[in-house]
């Protein structure tokens, strides 16, 4: 079997229909999902379910109880944190298959002391309109997911009816 080629962080997800949205992602990507709680909503929850539809069981998906539990079992290799205002375009980061990219919550992101601690690989989707202040969480995932996805060389097959 092939080794997945990345991993998707979400830190304390809080609406479900987001998280179901990109465990269909990672299952369509083959894309290591990990979700860091709190999460705002339990697994079992329809909006979340019905987002994923039949994919969840494709998903290799795991939960962690806090970000310092995260980082010392998982010992992830290089971790991207994707958040507006970071001030670097997430089509600059050097992504290789392996990375981890980090995800903050819907409505506060990431918290500020993770951003100072990772300053130098805090990377954004740039917002043209100046009124819009962020992007849907599921959008962000599949954008930055699959430019990863496009350096590191994969992404090439698709599916043919």
């Amino acid at each position: 079997m092939i080794p997945p080629p990345f991993h998707v962080v979400l830190y304390e997800p809080e609406i479900p229909p987001n998280t179901g949205n990109v465990m269909r992602l990672c299952a369509a990507t083959r894309t290591v999902l990990h979700l860091i709680e709190p999460l705002g909503f339990r697994l079992d929850d329809r909006g979340m379910k019905r987002a994923a539809m039949d994919y969840a069981g494709d998903v290799d998906m795991h939960v962690w109880k806090n970000w310092a539990h995260f980082l010392e079992e998982q010992k992830p290799g290089r971790l991207f944190f994707i958040e507006t205002g970071s001030g670097q375009s997430y089509t600059t980061a050097p992504f290789a298959a392996g990375d981890c990219l980090v995800f903050g919550r819907e409505s506060r992101g990431l918290p500020p002391s993770m951003l100072a601690q990772n300053a130098g690989r805090c990377y954004e989707i740039p917002i043209i309109n100046p009124n819009a202040r962020s992007l849907n969480l599921s959008n962000c995932v599949a954008i930055v997911l699959y430019e990863a996805l496009r350096q590191a060389g994969g992404g090439r097959h698709s599916h043919t009816p």
